[in-house]
């Protein structure tokens, strides 16, 4: 029976004549080793995402033994790797230098406060395209309600506050709660939802929030699926990308929102915490869950400009243009792992790859999908130009396969006797993952039934998180936790529109007080608007309820104006006095 390590030791001292007679090793030829079912298993996205894979016993009876040669012979029967660790170069290969050193950008680098970094991702511009199509939307639908003030057009200081107090919602835990509970005045509600704005105004603008011309989306979903949300989404996308440099590790990966209402590519994920939902591609920094990039998947798109490839390699080649040429690692699982995309990444965009890889590749050679005769705890290494192939056995009918373009040796970790490849995949694999736990912990979505919400809410999740990262790189000394970032965000969010409500003639004293305590102003108890009198037109019908402030000087009777004659001073005086 072969052994792995006995033939290590053979080939010790054909070493010498490898290195001198194969001075130019065999490039590997790639073949497309998708089956015609790959597909359907994407559309289903019941995906096999697993570490470590197991060894059936049927696999290991159809393991053939190797014959001793200096290198492995994949499936196809065309694809080498050698057995022995090339020699080292003494310089440092080109994309393992890191360029771009991490941190904020130039135009984040001098914002402090967080509405500031916050107002980056979410500028003017982007709040413009919010404000112009709701109220789009509000005057299409106005004429439906009997009173014009339950429908007035909104502001960008209104939306700023509503989204204030998605945020308020999302870090008190009551995002999914009925917005009833939410303004009770019963001591049970939260006080700053009640001075911003009423329940009904609250529900009136998340219910008719858009994000393009209704006029014109018919038209432009002919060629972009993503048309109800496209502009906010690719002008999000674009300041994430301009405002910070990531660290030398990134990790792409598909985050999942939860929705369960209409979509033509909602998908089923049962790995995933919530099993259905609309899944987004992101590429996030793997040290501080920065994201960079992000994509969402929408399935096939019609013949247009928004017609790209669905495929594993294309998808990672589009989310890594933003550090194309920095010399960065991009860590993924086996679903997007192949050698093709390997070389693609090496060549044009001198990026390396660590990742998991199925054992089921035809490039693989059977030694190694399908090892039979290792022990618990082995490693077994194969090499090639482009890449390292590690297979280690963690316990028993259990194999972990990683393939990396960034090692070139055989090193093993010394604590705990794992090679370097799995201990570097283990750190940096959890970077998407962490971004949706941390999304999950003050999620600030709420229920709906609208697919571009859900998407929307997702950025909000996102820009908080990034502009968190920005905060704590640009306050260094700053020790305040996440809680209270966004705490500080929403008032901040607020405030303005706090003060636009203060000088509300027809706003309750009681309110207005309150909002003076809350923003430090000074007239708290608002005397001189205590004094104004205030009663029904004593002329007017009952039924018509005409309340006013207007009133006779002589009778002391409270006037509407249509019942009332506006006279100036000297006629009064020569009338009555």
């Amino acid at each position: 029976m072969w052994s792995y390590e006995k033939d290590q030791e053979r080939l010790q001292t054909l070493m010498e004549e490898c290195l001198t007679t194969d001075d130019n090793p065999s490039e590997v030829v790639f073949e497309d080793d998708e089956d015609e079912n790959e597909e359907d298993r994407l559309t289903a996205e019941i995906l096999e995402t697993d570490t470590e894979q197991e060894i059936s016993d049927e696999e290991e009876e159809n393991v053939e033994e190797t014959v001793a040669t200096p290198y492995f012979l994949g499936k196809d029967k065309i694809s080498k790797w050698e057995k022995h660790v090339p020699p080292k170069n003494v310089r440092t290969r080109s994309e393992n230098l890191v360029t771009h050193l991490p941190g904020p950008k130039a135009a984040t680098r001098n914002l402090k406060t967080p509405l500031e970094i916050w107002s980056y991702f979410f500028n003017h511009d982007i709040l413009e395209i919010i404000v112009e199509h709701t109220n789009q939307k509000i005057n299409a639908i106005k004429y439906n309600y009997s009173r014009e003030r339950d429908a007035n057009p909104t502001n960008i200081t209104e939306v700023k506050a509503l989204l204030g107090l998605v945020y308020l919602a999302g870090v008190k835990k009551c995002a999914r709660t009925n917005a009833e509970e939410l303004w009770k005045t019963d001591g049970s509600g939260i006080e700053l939802f009640r001075l911003t704005m009423s329940c009904s105004r609250f529900r009136f603008l998340l219910r008719h929030l858009r994000f393009d011309d209704s006029d014109t989306r018919e038209e432009r979903k002919a060629t972009d699926k993503l048309a109800a949300i496209r502009s906010v989404f690719d002008a999000f996308v674009e300041k994430c990308k301009t405002a910070f440099t990531p660290f030398e590790y990134v990790t792409v990966d598909e985050k999942l929102e939860a929705f369960r209402g209409r979509c033509g590519w909602r998908q089923y994920i049962p790995s995933k915490p919530n099993k259905y939902g609309l899944k987004v591609f992101a590429l996030c920094d793997s040290k501080t869950y920065y994201t960079l990039n992000l994509e969402v998947y929408v399935g096939n798109q019609p013949a247009g400009p928004f017609k790209v490839s669905n495929s594993p390699g294309a998808v990672v080649e589009r989310l890594a243009e933003p550090i194309r040429g920095t010399g960065r690692n991009i860590t993924v699982d086996n679903w997007f792992t192949n050698l093709e995309l390997i070389a693609n990444l090496k060549q044009n965009f001198r990026l390396t790859l660590l990742g998991t890889i199925r054992k089921n590749k035809r490039e693989l050679p059977p030694e190694f999908a399908n090892p039979s005769t290792r022990s618990e705890k082995t490693s077994m290494f194969a090499f090639h130009k482009n890449c390292t192939l590690v297979s280690y056995i963690p316990k028993p009918k259990k194999n972990v396969l990683l393939v990396s373009s960034m090692h070139t040796d055989d090193a093993l970790d010394k604590n705990t006797g794992k090679p370097e490849m799995i201990m570097l995949y283990n750190q940096t694999k959890g970077g998407v993952d962490m971004v949706d736990k941390l999304c999950s912990i003050y999620d600030c979505a709420r229920n709906t039934c609208r697919w571009p919400m859900v998407i929307f809410y997702s950025l909000l999740n996102v820009g908080c998180i990034n502009s968190f990262v920005i905060f704590l790189a640009n306050n260094i000394n700053s020790t305040i936790p996440r809680r209270e970032f966004i705490h500080q965000l929403s008032f901040a969010l607020i405030e303005e529109h706090l003060k636009t409500r203060v000088v509300i003639r027809n706003m309750p004293t009681t309110i207005k007080i309150r909002i003076r305590e809350i923003l430090g102003l000074e007239n708290t108890t608002l005397p001189e608007e205590a004094e104004e009198r205030r009663g029904r037109c004593a002329v007017c019908d009952r039924k018509k309820n005409r309340p006013t402030r207007y009133y006779c000087r002589k009778c002391n009777k409270f006037l509407c104006l249509e019942h009332s004659v506006i006279m100036c001073d000297e006629c009064i005086q020569s009338a009555y006095w």
